[in-house]
């Protein structure tokens, strides 16, 4: 028998042996976390396999569809590497047509999510404004008849996944996706709380100011050390007004709530307005179309960051938009239609390709903000074994956040929390897993370090 076979038997025994020995202590480390109270009435799902062989170390649950939250954005960011390219850009085109009441600005979207973000010195509002001014001033136009904003293939909509709840959507975080998107469709709203509890909560101002619009407030003053406990409610369909509700601590003279904006397009297209005020008048209405016309004389193209950076921003930061515009954007690409069905549907036909079953991955939208996702911890370990195979894999290896020094996605919604991503042991073995939490009691600060302590046996 020859060494090199010797060897390669010993490091297989020794591999198995390992595998083994981590499973086991996987199995005792799950048993006494289950038993904990905060899990009475929980259900908990942990899925790891070695990166290397694809075998089995430990199955809790593995096939069980449990609301994934955030750590669904997995699974959002390889399809989109997978079926648009770590290249891929948006292009927002900026030109010139003629209309009965003159040259108007015609802006072609394309459902950038990135166009005004504050997370690349190119995209920032500033830089967006100033490139178009400069564009239209070279063309010599003084006057232009109105501002026309082409959605094409992105349905005229407030971009809002069915299942999200009513409290998340007039949020920051629940900001839906659109054919223009503007400033991560976020705006901050600065308010002010008199000095007793019960006492109201008066609104100063919006950063940027808002047109159009109008928000109403019902909050009022609560304990000094209660945080923040207000919520945004977005407008019914034909009101021009939120509603702000809840309460922010007593004694605060200029305190930030962030909140959606429920019409991005009109948002940008009058804040570029009032920009081009003293180089060139805008005469007339704003307009939203899906009309496409014919002859443009086109002055300016912006350009999104690559998909690979937006992923980065995506998974470090765990931006909802983001998730929301590349599930339309995959649903563009696959069907010609942009709607958050048509992605979900292209989503679950290319990991049923790969081996997953399309019940494995019962998804209303790209992001987990939905409580209503269902996702098996299997099928997430799959999809993170498909992306250490594939070129984009670095990019996105990259824009996992660190937690617990190992490179995991988070998600957290009421009652739900989750962990997936890869893992190295002391040892030099690399696992892959998804650890995922439904319905716990008690302290969610609480529950992470008993997860943290079962992910332990993985270092």
């Amino acid at each position: 028998m020859s060494k090199v076979y010797v060897l390669l038997i010993f490091f297989l025994f020794q591999s198995f042996f390992g595998a083994a020995q981590v499973g086991s202590s996987l199995k005792h480390a799950m048993g006494a976390f289950n038993a904990d109270d905060q899990l009475r009435f929980a259900t908990a799902g942990l899925y790891v396999i070695d990166a290397s062989s694809g075998s089995v170390v430990f199955q809790h649950n593995a096939k069980t569809g449990l609301a994934p939250a955030s750590t669904e954005k997995v699974i959002t960011a390889a399809t989109a590497l997978e079926l648009l390219g770590a290249d891929y850009t948006y292009q927002t085109r900026f030109g010139i047509v003629a209309t009965p009441k003159g040259k108007s600005l015609y802006i072609e979207a394309s459902g950038d999510p990135t166009l005004g973000s504050w997370r690349w010195d190119a995209t920032k509002e500033d830089v967006v404004f100033a490139a178009i001014k400069k564009a239209v001033k070279e063309q010599g136009v003084t006057e232009l008849g109105s501002i026309i904003i082409n959605t094409k293939n992105w349905i005229k909509d407030d971009g809002l996944p069915a299942r999200w709840t009513w409290e998340d959507i007039g949020q920051y975080y629940g900001a839906g996706s659109q054919g223009l998107n503007w400033r991560e469709n976020q705006f901050d709203l600065i308010v002010k709380s008199g000095p007793a509890i019960g006492d109201p909560v008066t609104i100063l101002r919006t950063k940027p100011f808002l047109y159009n619009y109008k928000i109403v407030s019902e909050a009022t003053a609560a304990g000094k050390e209660t945080g923040d406990e207000s919520a945004l409610y977005y407008p019914s369909k034909g009101d021009a007004f939120s509603v702000l509700k809840g309460t922010i601590p007593a004694g605060k003279n200029e305190f930030t709530i962030s909140g959606s904006i429920y019409d991005p397009a009109r948002q940008f297209a009058h804040s570029l307005r009032d920009e081009l005020k003293g180089t060139v008048l805008v005469k007339d209405d704003i307009q939203i179309t899906s009309k496409t016309h014919r002859e443009v004389t086109w002055i300016y193209t912006h350009q999104s960051p690559t998909l690979s950076k937006i992923v980065f921003w995506f998974l470090r930061k765990s931006v909802n938009l983001y998730g929301e515009a590349l599930l339309r954007t995959i649903a563009l690409k696959t069907s010609g239609e942009a709607t958050t069905e048509k992605g979900i549907e292209a989503v679950q036909n290319f990991w049923e390709d790969k081996g997953i079953d399309k019940e494995e991955l019962h998804l209303y939208d790209g992001s987990g903000l939905s409580p209503q996702n269902r996702i098996t911890p299997h099928a997430e370990v799959m999809v993170l074994k498909y992306a250490k195979t594939r070129s984009w894999y670095d990019d996105f290896y990259e824009g996992l956040p660190l937690y617990n020094d190992m490179k995991m996605k988070s998600g957290t919604i009421n009652r739900v929390k989750g962990f997936t991503g890869y893992q190295k042991s002391k040892s030099g073995k690399a696992y892959i897993f998804s650890m995922l939490v439904n319905n716990y009691n008690g302290s969610q600060y609480g529950l992470i370090r008993k997860m943290y302590k079962v992910l332990d046996h993985l270092k």
